[in-house]
C-alpha cells in the first residue's frame, strides 16, 4: 500500500514583528521549516536560503535509507549557501536559520533537525513531539535540573543553541521514523510552542482538514499573546492518491523573497523576551529579540586565522615571560670561583641545557687557596650577593680575612748566636795552661722563648 500526503501551510508575521523571517514549504515527498535569526542580520534571508535549498528533495527518487544521505547533504548545502551570502554582504554576519525537513517515500519518514522549530506527530489521538530542541532550556530539562512545566515559563527559553550558521559543525540531528495512514503530521515555528501548550495544540490536531488546522493554532498562537512570526505545516498520511492539480506550497519569506519583496518595511529593533508578555514592537524597542537570540553564536569566519593570531598571542607571551625572567637574571650577582681565583659573576647559576645564565663580570687577585676552609668553602659554593655593590663588599671581607690569616701564619725568624772572644794568652805560670774551647754558633744553645713557632690559629686552617 502507498500512501501520499494531504498538506497544508500558512505564516503570519504575527502582531508585533513587522517582517517576516519564518519560511515554509510543502509538498508531496517534503515538509520543511525554516526560522531565520539575526534581526537585522537578515533572519529572513538565511530561511528563505535554507528553503531554496532543501525544497530541491521533494522527489519520489529518493526513498528508505537513502533519505538520511540526502538530509544530510542538503542541509550541508544550505550552510554553504548561508556563508556564501554571508561573503558577498557582510552586514548579514550573525544571521541564521533552524531547520525542520520531513522527507516522505510513502512508506516512511526521514527527519532532519537544527534549531527550536518542531516537529510533531498525532497518532491514534496522542500528540508525540519528533524533534529535540537544540535550547539552553532543553539542555537543563535533560539534566534534569528543570521541570517541563518551567521550562514552558522559564526566562531564557529562546536561547539556542544550535542553528544553521554557516560554521562548519552545523550538523543536524537525522533519524527515519515510521508512518502509517491516519497519522497527522505537523511543523512550526517557536512562535506556537512557546505560547501555546501541548495541549491546546494536541485539541487542535485532533479534527478538522489541515487547512483548517494551521489556522487554528496561528490563531491561538496569536490570542496567547505571541509577539514573534508564526508558521506552521499540517499534512495528514492517507491511503487516497493526493488530489490532482495540488501544487507545493511556499510561504513566509521564502515566497516574499521570490516575488522580489522583503515585506520588512521599516527595519524594527525590539526585544524578543519569551513567555506571555507582550513585547514591544515598531520603533519603540531597543533591540530584536532576534539579535537576542542569536548573537551569543555568530559565524565563525576563517577559523585558520583565528588559531593563528591565538598562536601568536601565546608564544609571545611566552617569549615575554622568558625575556622578563632572562632580564631578571642579568640583574643579580654572586662570588664564587673562577680557576684558582675569586671572581665576582654576573646572573644565575643554573644548569640549563645550551643555555648560559652567568659570566665572569671582575676577576680578582685573591687566590682561593689563601682563604680558610670555611670561607673557601662558601666561594666554592657560590655566595649570593643582593646587588654589585653587595659582591665587592663580600671580596673585601674575603681579601681581609686572607690578609689576617697570612699574618698569624708568618713564621718568627730565630737569631744568629754571637760567637766567643779567643783565649788571650798570659805569660807562664806555675800552672799549666787552660784551653777555653771554641764554641761553634752552630751548636750554642739558644735560651728558652728566642724562637717563635708558625701559629696554626683554628679560624685560618687550610690556608696554603
Amino acid at each position: 500500500m502507498t500512501l501520499s500526503l494531504d498538506y497544508a501551510t500558512l505564516s503570519d508575521v504575527g502582531r508585533v514583528r513587522r517582517n517576516n523571517e519564518d519560511s515554509a514549504y510543502a509538498g508531496p515527498h517534503l515538509l520543511l521549516l525554516a526560522d531565520g535569526m539575526g534581526g537585522a542580520a537578515a533572519g529572513e534571508v538565511a530561511s528563505s536560503a535554507a528553503v531554496q535549498v532543501i525544497r530541491r528533495l521533494d522527489t519520489a527518487e529518493i526513498g528508505g535509507e537513502d533519505m538520511i544521505e540526502a538530509l544530510a547533504g542538503a542541509v550541508h548545502r544550505a550552510n554553504e549557501r548561508l556563508s556564501e551570502l554571508v561573503e558577498e554582504d557582510p552586514e548579514r554576519e550573525g544571521m541564521g536559520s533552524t531547520v525542520t525537513a520531513l522527507m516522505f517515500d510513502g512508506k516512511q519518514l526521514g527527519l532532519a533537525h537544527l534549531g527550536d522549530s518542531r516537529a510533531y506527530r498525532m497518532r491514534d489521538g496522542v500528540l508525540y513531539q519528533l524533534s529535540h530542541d537544540h535550547t539552553f532550556v532543553q539542555s537543563l530539562v535533560d539534566e534534569g535540573r528543570i521541570s517541563q512545566e518551567e521550562a514552558f515559563t522559564h526566562p531564557h527559553r529562546n536561547l539556542i543553541l544550535r542553528v544553521l550558521d554557516g560554521r562548519p559543525d552545523s550538523d543536524p540531528d537525522l533519524e527515519i521514523l515510521d508512518v502509517q495512514a491516519g497519522d497527522r503530521l505537523m511543523l512550526c515555528s517557536d512562535g506556537l510552542p512557546d505560547y501555546v501548550s501541548d495541549e491546546v495544540i494536541s485539541a487542535s490536531m485532533a479534527s478538522g482538514t489541515p487547512d483548517s488546522v494551521v489556522v487554528e493554532l496561528i490563531t491561538h498562537a496569536l490570542e496567547a499573546g505571541s509577539n514573534d512570526n508564526v508558521t506552521c505545516v499540517v499534512a495528514d498520511v492517507v491511503e487516497t492518491e493526493p488530489a490532482s492539480g495540488v501544487q507545493p506550497q511556499l510561504v513566509g519569506a521564502a515566497a516574499e523573497l521570490a516575488q522580489g519583496s522583503t515585506g520588512r518595511g521599516e527595519p524594527t529593533v525590539a526585544l524578543r523576551t519569551g513567555g506571555h508578555g507582550h513585547g514591544g514592537g515598531g520603533h519603540g524597542a531597543a533591540l530584536d529579540p532576534e539579535e537576542l537570540r542569536y548573537a551569543p553564536r555568530p559565524p565563525k569566519r576563517f577559523p585558520w586565522l583565528r588559531r593563528i593570531a591565538v598562536l601568536v598571542i601565546v608564544l609571545g607571551l611566552i617569549g615575554g615571560g622568558g625575556w622578563f625572567a632572562y632580564s631578571w637574571t642579568q640583574k643579580q650577582y654572586y662570588v664564587g670561583t673562577d680557576g684558582d681565583y675569586v671572581a665576582i659573576f654576573k646572573g644565575v647559576e643554573a644548569d640549563l641545557p645550551g643555555l648560559n645564565l652567568s659570566k665572569v663580570y671582575e676577576r680578582q687577585s685573591l687566590q682561593v687557596d689563601k682563604l680558610p676552609t670555611y670561607s673557601r668553602e662558601q666561594v666554592e659554593g657560590n655566595i649570593q650577593a643582593d646587588n654589585l655593590a653587595g659582591a665587592r663588599s663580600i671580596v673585601a671581607e674575603l681579601q681581609q680575612t686572607a690578609a689576617e690569616c697570612a699574618a698569624k701564619t708568618k713564621p718568627t725568624p730565630t737569631p744568629t748566636p754571637k760567637p766567643s772572644t779567643p783565649p788571650v794568652s798570659k805569660p807562664p805560670v806555675s800552672k799549666p795552661p787552660v784551653t777555653t774551647p771554641v764554641v761553634h754558633p752552630s751548636t750554642t744553645p739558644t735560651s728558652p722563648g728566642s724562637t717563635t713557632t708558625p701559629g696554626s690559629p683554628d679560624d685560618c686552617d687550610g690556608v696554603r
